[in-house]
C-alpha cells in the first residue's frame, strides 16, 4: 500500500508515515462499517457503555505516544497534548454515560386507543472529519457520541496529524469494539478532495460531522446536500472578548491572554478581537501588553516556554500579512517579534484595529490578536456582531446581570461572562451560528445530532374510518 509522510514543521524531519488511501478504497470501508453497525446498535446501553469506558482508559494509557505524535506532527507543547488527552477521555466517558439517556417519549394522541411514541434509533454509518489543531479532542468528538448512539463510524484523519488520529483508533480497537464498527481513513494531501468526496458519496454513510475551516465546510455541505445527507459543521471563528468599563481588568487580561495565545491561537474559539470601551482602553492595553510580553515562544520539545510552534510556515505568512495590513492602515503593534525556525512565531498584539483592516474580519488562526476600541456598551456589542462568524464570545463586567444582558445580544453559539472565549466541556452543547456552522456536539445535544427520531404507533382498539 502506498504511504505518505508528515514532516515535522519545526525540524523538517519525518514525523510520521501513514497509508495513502485512494478514493477507490472507500466503498469497501463503507460497506464494512454498514455490515458491522446493526449488531453494535442492537447491544444494550450498558454493553456499549462498558466498551466506551475501556476506550477512555486505553486513550489515557497512550499518553506519551500522544505527546510524541503531537509534538512531531504539529509542533504542540506537552501541556497542550496532555490537555487534549484529558478532555478527550472525558468526552468518551460522557458519551458512555449517554447510552442510557437516548430516550424517547409517549405523546398523547387524539385518536382513541392509539399509543404514539417518539423513539430514537441509530442512524447507521456516520462520517467524522477531524482537523489537526486539537487532534485528540476533535478526533474523539467526531466518533464518541455517534458510537454511544449505536452507530458505526469512519474517522477521516487529518493529513497533518495522521499518527495522532491513528492512535485514537488503536485505543478504540483495544477497547473491544466489534470489527468494522470503528474505522479510520488516512490519505496524502493531494488526494484529500477525492477521498472526502468518495466518503460523502458512499450510500452507506448517512450523516457527516466536520470540524475545520469555513471554506471547506461549505464544500462538504454542498456535496452532502446533493445526497440529502445531514451535516454537523463546526467551522471557523473570530471570537470577540468585550471589556466593559466596570470590568476586573486583571481578570480580563488573564482571560484574553489565555484565549488569544493558548496553542498559539490555533483554536476555533481563540480570542481574535478584544473590544475594549474607551474609558479603560489605555489601562487595559498597558496591562495586556505586560502580560503578553511574558509569553515566550520556543521549541516545544524543550518544554520551557508557554508557546510552541505553529503548524506551518503558511500560518506565519498569513498572520504577518494581517499584521502588516493593520499597521499600514494606522494600527499600532504593542508587542510582537521575529519568527524563528520558520514556525516559532511570537505573540503579536495589534492595538487600534478598525473595520477597514483585514485583521478585523479575517480569521488569523495564529498568535495574533487585535484590540478594538468601542465608545460604550452598545458600540461594543455592534462591533462584536460585525462578523460573519459566530462561534464563541466573552464579556467582562463586575455586574453579572449586565453581563448576561450583553451575552444575550451577541450573535454566537457560545458566550462566557467573565471567562475566556476558549472553554470546552464534554457535556456542553458546542457549536456556532453563521459562518461558524450549524448543529451541536456535546451532551444530550449530541444525541439529537446522531440519532433518527421516529414516530411509531400501536393501535389498541378497533379502527373506525370514514371509508
Amino acid at each position: 500500500m502506498a504511504e505518505f509522510q508528515r514532516i515535522n514543521p519545526l525540524t523538517g524531519d519525518v514525523a510520521s508515515t501513514a497509508p495513502a488511501l485512494q478514493a477507490d478504497a472507500i466503498p469497501a470501508i463503507a460497506a464494512r462499517a454498514a455490515a458491522a453497525q446493526p449488531a453494535w446498535g442492537a447491544l444494550g446501553p450498558n454493553a456499549r457503555r462498558a466498551v466506551l469506558m475501556k476506550a477512555a482508559a486505553a486513550l489515557e494509557a497512550r499518553a506519551e505516544d500522544f505527546v510524541a505524535a503531537m509534538m512531531g506532527e504539529i509542533g504542540a507543547t506537552r501541556g497542550w497534548a496532555l490537555f487534549n488527552l484529558g478532555l478527550a477521555a472525558s468526552m468518551v466517558r460522557e458519551a458512555a454515560a449517554l447510552t442510557t439517556q437516548i430516550a424517547g417519549e409517549v405523546i398523547p394522541s387524539d385518536k382513541p386507543g392509539c399509543l404514539a411514541m417518539a423513539l430514537r434509533e441509530p442512524v447507521g454509518v456516520i462520517l467524522g472529519i477531524a482537523p489537526w489543531n486539537a487532534p485528540i479532542i476533535l478526533g474523539v468528538r467526531a466518533i464518541a457520541v455517534p458510537l454511544a448512539c449505536g452507530n458505526a463510524v469512519i474517522l477521516k484523519a487529518s493529513e497533518q496529524c495522521p499518527r495522532t488520529h491513528a492512535l485514537i483508533i488503536e485505543a478504540f480497537a483495544e477497547a473491544g469494539f466489534p470489527e468494522g464498527v470503528v474505522n479510520v481513513v488516512t490519505n496524502a494531501p493531494a488526494d484529500a478532495a477525492d477521498v472526502v468526496g468518495a466518503l460523502i458519496d458512499a450510500p452507506e454513510v448517512k450523516r457527516i460531522n466536520f470540524t475545520g475551516s469555513t471554506a471547506v465546510g461549505r464544500i462538504i455541505a454542498t456535496r452532502a446536500a446533493g445526497h440529502l445527507k445531514p451535516c454537523l459543521l463546526e467551522l471557523g471563528g473570530k471570537a470577540p472578548l468585550i471589556v466593559l468599563e466596570d470590568a476586573d481588568l486583571d481578570e480580563a487580561v488573564k482571560a484574553a491572554a489565555f484565549g488569544a495565545f493558548m496553542n498559539q491561537g490555533q483554536i476555533c474559539m481563540s480570542t481574535e478581537r478584544i473590544i475594549v470601551v474607551d474609558a479603560v482602553a489605555d489601562e487595559f492595553a498597558a496591562r495586556f501588553k505586560a502580560k503578553v510580553q511574558t509569553l515566550a515562544v520556543g521549541d516545544p520539545r524543550e518544554g520551557t516556554t508557554p508557546l510552541g510552534a505553529v503548524v506551518d510556515a503558511r500560518t506565519v505568512a498569513h498572520c504577518q500579512a494581517l499584521v502588516d495590513d493593520a499597521l499600514a492602515h494606522g494600527a499600532e503593534l504593542l508587542t510582537g517579534g521575529t519568527t524563528t525556525h520558520n514556525v516559532l512565531m511570537p505573540a503579536h498584539v495589534v492595538d487600534g484595529v478598525t473595520a477597514e483592516m483585514k485583521l478585523f474580519r479575517d480569521e488569523s488562526f495564529g498568535p495574533v490578536v487585535g484590540v478594538i476600541h468601542a465608545r460604550d456598551e452598545a458600540h461594543a456589542i455592534a462591533l462584536a456582531n460585525d462578523s460573519e462568524y459566530g462561534l464563541s464570545a466573552a464579556v467582562f463586567t463586575r455586574d453579572t446581570a449586565r453581563g448576561l444582558r450583553v451575552a444575550r445580544q451577541i450573535k454566537s453559539g457560545i458566550c462566557h461572562v467573565n471567562g475566556p472565549t476558549v472553554h470546552d466541556e464534554a457535556q456542553m452543547p458546542f457549536g456556532g451560528v453563521g459562518a461558524s456552522g450549524y448543529g451541536r456536539f456535546g451532551g444530550k445535544a449530541g444525541i439529537d445530532s446522531f440519532t433518527e427520531l421516529r414516530w411509531i404507533t400501536i393501535e389498541t382498539q378497533p379502527g373506525h374510518f370514514p371509508i
